[in-house]
């Protein structure tokens, strides 16, 4: 999912873009649903900066990614050298959405990757993309389909079960870059904008005609807010 922003490489970056367990069809690898976390996620993370000797990054994170991102501040803040929150929330599910979680766990039991795809692309992508971007919201099926229904339910899991990190928002003290597509209903531009109001000296950019996976959406507007953060920021 992060091909596009890849092209940073050219201008001197490490990208390092990890899977989290049994992403990408590694099931063996899939997480106990019922016991998959962020922590976990956040664990897997370290493991691997460990490995590559990395010990400060720059740690972006969309939708998902960015409830590992938190968690990555909550349990090893040392490697957080500083921070990309994209189309994502401090907040844990509601009640409602924590239910909605549930009838998505009973559609990967019956009907697995394909399934959710079905359910949820509309969710994912924005209006415009959906409109007029073909190649896009096959692109993102293609990516669900990728993954395992367990490593699939793992996820459903980790998500209906991760904490508040609002707390989290004041004590950020590293170089934070929030971004947003103006067509996300998932974590609307709204939600953004207080994330960027509690984090001090952060930045927000919104994105036009994306929805809730902006970096794939509109690539070159995502890679550009990337860079300029980077480059002046970081």
């Amino acid at each position: 999912m992060w091909a596009p922003q890849l092209r940073l490489a050219d201008a001197g970056w490490r990208i390092i873009a990890p899977h989290v367990g049994g992403a990408g069809g590694h099931a063996g690898d899939a997480p106990d649903p019922a016991r998959a976390s962020m922590d976990e996620y956040a664990a897997e993370v370290v493991d691997l900066l460990d490995a590559l000797h990395v010990d400060a990054a720059v740690v972006g994170g969309l939708s998902m990614g960015g409830y590992v991102a938190f968690a990555l501040l909550r349990l090893a803040p040392a490697y957080v050298h500083g921070l990309i929150l994209a189309d994502t929330r401090p907040q844990a599910d509601t009640s409602e959405a924590v239910e909605g979680r549930k009838r998505l766990m009973k559609v990967v039991e019956e009907a697995g990757a394909a399934g959710v795809a079905s359910e949820m692309i509309p969710k994912l992508l924005g209006e415009t993309t959906r409109r007029s971007g073909p190649a896009i919201v096959e692109q993102v099926r293609s990516l669900a389909l990728a993954n395992s229904p367990e490593s699939i339910a793992g996820m459903i899991g980790a998500l209906m079960r991760r904490p508040d990190s609002t707390p989290l928002l004041a004590t950020i003290r590293v170089p934070t870059l929030v971004i947003v597509g103006t067509e996300d209903t998932v974590t609307p531009p709204a939600i953004a904008s207080e994330m960027h109001a509690a984090i001090a000296g952060s930045e927000l950019v919104v994105i036009p005609a994306a929805g809730h996976l902006s970096n794939l959406e509109q690539p070159d507007a995502f890679t550009a807010a990337l860079a300029r953060f980077l480059e002046h920021r970081v």
